[in-house]
């Protein structure tokens, strides 16, 4: 259906828009290798990397978001946004008329909006696919213009005004994380029975996390009745210094501490208690994996969209959400030592979070571009 089509992706920003939209077009590469794909983003921010390494063509426009501060600082950052905005869409109209595609997506970021909002003007096809369970700005106003609206969750429908109705499609997941299985895992990371902690604030470091966690560690570990696996991220790589100063780590090597964690798809898999932030991505490997979660989302995130992701889960019996204000390292203590407490009520948590799996997004998304392509 797709071959001898193109396809134009726009997606920028954070890897939470850019890599489900990488996986899309991979599966679209595999299964329709006669279709042409090019990406649109910026040439500032991480899709400018991630998108020409993973082998597609990638062109750009000038584009930014809107700031919210009520201040001098804050007005002018606008007024050069509304001069961009107007710039972008003269941008994304060129790069249209000479890719000439048969439909373009979007995957969120500030570039979609211009993007997708010309392709709809010029009656193409259109489709966009939005991450959260709380709608970004950018995909609210584009849903009341394009062909079709695809979710992550279906919470966020009746935050919208689709033109159409939203279609649930899922998050695309990575294929190791799909395939992983917890035996071999657990295995290559020489572990036995003792359930096993998997902790992590993101590549950066979440100071709430880690200092809860710590307080967790260094209230526990003598019971050794447990695994831990944190990593700390870049800001709190100091962490590890603090609990070497109270821990002799080379005597309870059932703590384990890392700064970034590379193999996750190894340590999700072999993990009996997640957590971690609320990204819509990391949701959806848990789910994936069917494990049960202690969930913070990140106060300062767009929309404050991660509580609503978190919520899908903890309104399901999947996940405990714990805002980052009430998030203390007593209160993961208190937690923590319930579910350890009761391996059934482990059990029911991953088997509602495995209910919520969606394991085929990526066709689905694809299957959602068929129908629309002229």
């Amino acid at each position: 259906m797709l071959n001898g089509k193109r396809i134009l992706f726009a997606t920028g920003g954070t890897g939470g828009h850019i890599n489900p939209a990488l996986a899309v077009a991979g599966y679209i590469r595999e299964n329709y290798p006669k279709a042409e794909i090019l990406f649109v983003g910026t040439a500032d921010r991480m899709e400018a990397q991630l998108v020409p390494a993973a082998g597609y063509d990638f062109k750009t426009i000038e584009i930014q978001g809107f700031s919210r501060e009520l201040n001098f600082g804050g007005l002018k950052h606008n007024l050069k946004t509304v001069k961009l905005l107007l710039k972008s869409e003269g941008q994304a109209k060129k790069i249209i008329e000479d890719f000439k595609p048969d439909v373009v997506i979007g995957f969120g970021g500030y570039v979609s909006g211009p993007v997708l909002s010309v392709a709809a003007r010029m009656g193409i096809p259109t489709a966009v696919h939005e991450q959260n369970a709380f709608p970004g700005v950018t995909n609210k106003n584009l849903a009341k213009k394009v062909d079709v609206v695809m979710l992550t969750a279906k919470e966020a429908e009746r935050l919208l005004k689709p033109k159409n109705p939203c279609v649930v499609t899922g998050l695309p997941i990575r294929g190791e994380i799909i395939n992983a299985n917890r035996e071999f895992a657990r295995a290559e990371m020489k572990l036995d029975s003792r359930p096993l902690i998997l902790s992590m604030g993101g590549s950066l470091g979440a100071r709430a996390i880690n200092s809860a966690v710590k307080f967790l560690i260094e209230s526990r570990y003598e019971k050794k009745d447990c695994y831990y696996l944190h990593a700390t991220g870049k800001a709190g790589a100091g962490m590890i210094d603090e609990i070497k100063e109270k821990i002799n780590l080379d005597a309870n090597p059932q703590i384990m501490l890392r700064e970034y964690i590379n193999d996750m798809d190894r340590c999700l898999a072999a993990a009996d208690i997640v957590i971690c932030r609320a990204g819509a991505s990391s949701l959806s490997e848990i789910q994936a994996l069917g494990k049960p979660s202690i969930l913070v989302p990140y106060p300062y995130a767009a929309e404050n969209h991660q509580y609503y992701n978190a919520k899908t889960l903890a309104d399901r019996d999947a996940a405990i959400l714990i805002e980052e204000k009430d998030f203390t390292g007593e209160r993961l203590l208190s937690e923590v030592e319930k579910l350890l407490a009761d391996p059934k009520k482990l059990a029911e948590m991953g088997r509602n979070a495995k209910d919520m799996a969606i394991l085929d997004a990526s066709q689905r998304i694809t299957e959602c571009v068929c129908k629309i392509v002229k």
